[in-house]
């Protein structure tokens, strides 16, 4: 709260066994006349968790923002995807990433820095999937923002589901030390226990509050005195839940079903239950008596179960048979209000198949994903298909479960509905559907070469029926054989013939996979000189296309081939598309893919972006998985400018992989951290080392980008033959595609392994002109300082210097501090003295601040910047100010001045 005061955003999450105190804590914490600090200055707003409401989407984010909820001040996609989030708009399907970001927005707008917000959310392991994701990715985002939000969840064995939230603050809650557990004995009891009996309820109850306050009220006055010897095993954390249910097992039957309906309600409204009660007979007599058991209360027109346990206790310890009669009857009492909410009750109330409720909930699930709930469209798809007798509609509602589980991030889950609804489904387009989406959970979170043969098959089977569905896996499968990952699985010969045979009805979108997969079947078939001409087709026939599929494939072959220019286009395009959509996921792909893409062609402070930018969506979705790319590509660029942090960004990498399947980025996180440890073996002057780490890589795009580092280690650890075969296996590659990178690499090749002084400066020369074509800032300077070093160790001292200055000065503005260190020792000894140059003060700048800066100054306004970051304006505004500090300026309008390439 103090954080949120002085304008920081703050969060906590509490994390405790039932009954420990977290609730009265949050009580504590929003209670003005509490002495523990002054309240007054605060907005709070609270929420929780309720079990049975976890399958509706939003339903506890809506309850925590409806006192907030401005629509007016919001960008308009936000806007619109709260209100369809909320049910108040039907439309297209919103991004529940879009959710989140909205939230933000309006958590932000609504705190002021004289009136911090407060947002509490209790029962956290009971929120809806949707709701949990949208509060969990604001509070990841919130910066220089008077917000503070506290989440408290259980743990331990009651906990039902865990509420998990890396990357934030837990505060564990534990049980009380001895004597404030004493002292709660002695104030519930009115006078003290004996000493044994004390020590004992402390122990077995491990401080636990709620156990110590309700336990004694089960044992009897003999045994509180010690007069009668306690029970061998007194029940802890779940025996409290016993006791309570102990305590409502005493009370007339009528109160017990009572407290089943209370139980077994989402709503709270005393209207619902006693509605649904007295369709079971409950009278006004087991109101009062409820009341006055303490195990309900009664406020206005809300219900209130005295605590979570009392709830499950009940709810778990009655009949299948009561259940489903008081779910019946909760559907009667809510229909007409919550047409969706009557339909969970009516599929909780059925006991077999039943056509009318499956279908029913079937649409419950499609409206739940068209508001972005992917999670609770998953529990919606899955209930319906239980409840369906037919295996057409019964595979249809198990692929909608596994596809909305993918979408929602319930991989695992996701995996075993896909496998599920292949085995019932008939039709051959919904198998070709269904293992479309079991390659993309492979190749993402399982193996890639399994990926590649289900691709490849299903690609097969469904050629002669779907020509589009066809080339689209065909396309996916050529690219997996492309990064390494080939199953063995074949088109057919017949089969590929008739892939990439146009016809007269091919839409732009057909037309460019087909030209797509002729290029990748050239790849494969390393048929390099008919390659760059599909390459270049395939290119322009994209730029007809708006699919973000065809974009990322486009993308990725023209990375694998080396295609600076098509790849930055396409993964440039596909993020722009998926930032307008509010597509977080497809954003954070093309982030992870576009940093590559920036890597040889420079700026360097492009690179760091896009990986920042990258890491930080992917932890505020709390997709660990999606974090490694982006860590070792930090790691590469911390190796290659000489940074200190090279060994904790390589660490965190290590515990990304070694925790989480990669999937398809397995390949390139591994190269990618052999790259940094070789970069910084080659710094510190360690040949060898160097050598040892980048002959490790495996991945071919990745192998031909570090290129120049691998050839370079080899000369210098004096294995001349590695760097020899390395030039030759590069040669028919250089030679068929007459890339200008990858001819100059051959020639540097040739040149840095000549024998003769002569070869050598011919090679040299070559080099340099192809990879000023090349577009290659990095390889260019790279070349250039081994044809000065050449120069200078033949004594051409005067020839030598117009190679390394140009070198070093590109170095100084990369920021490559090894290479310009490098580079100003031969400049020295080639008889010139470096000028000193300081680094562009752009370099000072974190990726957000450049970022930031690089929006504002196009003249976008700061609420207009934070659209587009996923930030609240006060973010900006604080970015903004680090930027005129930093590179001197005072106004927007020098900003715009400044050249951020």
């Amino acid at each position: 709260m103090e954080q949120a005061r002085a304008g920081n955003g703050a969060v906590l999450v509490v994390l405790g066994e039932p009954g420990v105190g977290k609730t009265a804590l949050l009580r504590d914490l929003t209670n003005p006349q509490q002495p523990s600090g002054e309240r007054g200055d605060l907005r709070v707003l609270r929420t929780a968790g309720v079990e049975s409401e976890s399958p509706l989407p939003y339903a506890a984010l809506h309850r925590l923002l409806r006192p907030v909820a401005d629509f007016d001040p919001l960008p308009a996609p936000q806007a619109r995807a709260l209100r369809v989030a909320f049910g108040l708009e039907e439309g297209p399907t919103v991004e529940p990433f879009l959710v989140g970001v909205a939230t933000l927005s309006v958590l932000t707008n609504a705190a002021e820095p004289d009136h911090p917000l407060l947002c509490v959310v209790d029962d956290a392991h009971w929120l809806d999937s949707a709701s949990a994701d949208a509060l969990l990715f604001a509070a990841r985002q919130l910066s220089a923002d008077p917000v503070a939000m506290v989440f408290a969840a259980r743990t331990g064995e009651t906990a039902g589901r865990e509420f998990t939230a890396p990357g934030l603050p837990v505060l564990e809650i534990r049980g009380l030390g001895d004597r404030a557990a004493r002292q709660l004995l002695d104030e519930r009891g009115g006078d003290a226990l004996p000493g044994e009996v004390a020590q004992r309820l402390v122990r077995d109850t491990g401080g636990n509050p709620l156990a110590l306050l309700e336990l004694p009220t089960e044992l009897s006055p003999a045994q509180l005195q010690g007069q009668v010897p306690l029970p061998r095993q007194l029940a802890l954390t779940a025996g409290v839940e016993r006791a309570f249910l102990d305590r409502c097992r005493r009370l007339p039957q009528p109160v017990q079903t009572l407290l089943l309906v209370a139980a077994a309600d989402a709503t709270g409204r005393a209207a619902t239950v006693r509605q649904a009660a007295a369709t079971l007979g409950v009278d006004g007599t087991a109101w009062a008596d409820a009341e006055r058991s303490t195990l309900l209360s009664v406020s206005s027109d809300t219900v209130t179960v005295r605590h979570p346990l009392v709830r499950s206790a009940v709810y778990q310890a009655a009949t299948s048979f009561e259940q489903r009669q008081v779910h019946r009857a909760l559907a009667q009492a809510v229909d007409a209000d919550d047409p969706d909410r009557a339909t969970w009750h009516r599929a909780a109330a059925a006991d077999g198949p039943d056509a009318a409720v499956a279908d029913a909930l079937a649409d419950v699930a499609v409206r739940a994903e068209q508001r972005g709930g992917h999670g609770a469209a998953a529990d919606a798809f899955e209930r319906s298909a239980a409840l369906t007798a037919k295996e057409p509609d019964r595979a249809t509602r198990l692929f909608g479960a596994a596809r909305t589980a993918w979408a929602a991030g319930q991989t695992m889950r996701a995996r075993a509905l896909a496998a599920a609804a292949r085995e019932h489904a008939v039709d051959p387009l919904q198998r070709a559907d269904i293992d479309r989406l079991r390659a993309r959970i492979e190749v993402n979170v399982g193996s890639a070469v399994d990926s590649h043969r289900i691709f490849t098959v299903a690609a097969r089977t469904i050629a002669h029926h779907d020509t589009g569905r066809a080339l689209e896996m065909a396309c996916a499968a050529a690219l997996n054989r492309a990064y390494g990952a080939d199953s063995g699985a074949t088109l057919g010969a017949d089969v590929l013939t008739e892939m990439l045979a146009p016809t007269v009805t091919d839409t732009p979108r057909t037309t460019c996979l087909r030209l797509l997969l002729r290029t990748l079947t050239a790849t494969g078939d390393q048929d390099w000189a008919k390659v760059i001409p599909a390459l270049e087709q395939s290119l322009e026939a994209g730029r007809e296309v708006e699919d973000l599929d065809v974009m990322g494939n486009l993308g990725n072959t023209a990375l694998h081939l080396g295609h600076d220019e098509g790849a930055r286009f396409y993964y440039s395009a596909m993020e722009a598309a998926a930032r307008e959509a509010g597509a977080g996921m497809v954003v954070i792909y093309a982030l992870e893919r576009l940093m590559f893409a920036h890597l040889p062609t420079g700026p360097w402070t492009a690179v760091r972006s896009s990986a920042d930018e990258a890491l930080t969506l992917a932890r505020s979705v709390g997709q660990p998985t999606l974090t490694a790319a982006p860590l070792a590509c930090l790691a590469l660029l911390a190796a290659l400018t000489g940074s200190d942090d090279v060994d904790d960004r390589l660490a965190e990498v290590e515990d990304v992989a070694t925790r989480h399947p990669l999937g398809i980025m397995t390949g390139p996180t591994h190269d990618v951290t052999r790259w940094a440890k070789g970069a910084r073996a080659a710094a510190q002057g360690d040949a060898g080392g160097a050598l040892h780490h980048l002959s490790g890589m495996r991945v071919p795009a990745l192998h031909r980008f570090a290129f120049i580092d691998r050839l370079e280690s080899a000369v210098r650890a004096g294995d001349t033959n590695q760097a020899l075969i390395w030039v030759e296996e590069l040669v028919p590659f250089a030679t068929g595609t007459g890339q200008a990178w990858a001819v100059g690499a051959t020639n540097l090749g040739r040149a840095l392994t000549a024998t003769d002084p002569a070869d050598a400066a011919s090679s040299f020369e070559q080099a340099v002109g192809h990879y000023r074509r090349a577009n290659r800032p990095y390889d260019l300077a790279r070349t250039q300082l081994a044809y000065g070093e050449f120069l200078r160790r033949t004594n051409r001292r005067v020839d030598a210097r117009t190679h390394l200055r140009p070198a070093l000065e590109t170095f100084t503005e990369l920021g490559a501090s090894p290479l310009v260190e490098r580079a100003t020792q031969e400049l020295r000894a080639s008889g010139e003295t470096a000028r000193k140059r300081d680094p562009s003060t752009l370099l000072d700048l974190t990726p957000m601040e450049l970022k930031v800066a690089q929006l504002v100054s196009t003249g976008l306004s700061n609420k207009d910047v934070a659209a587009q970051c996923w930030v609240s304006p006060r973010t900006v505004a604080f970015h903004l100010r680090n930027v005129f500090t930093k590179v001197g300026v005072s106004s927007r309008t020098e900003l715009a001045q400044l050249d951020f390439n």
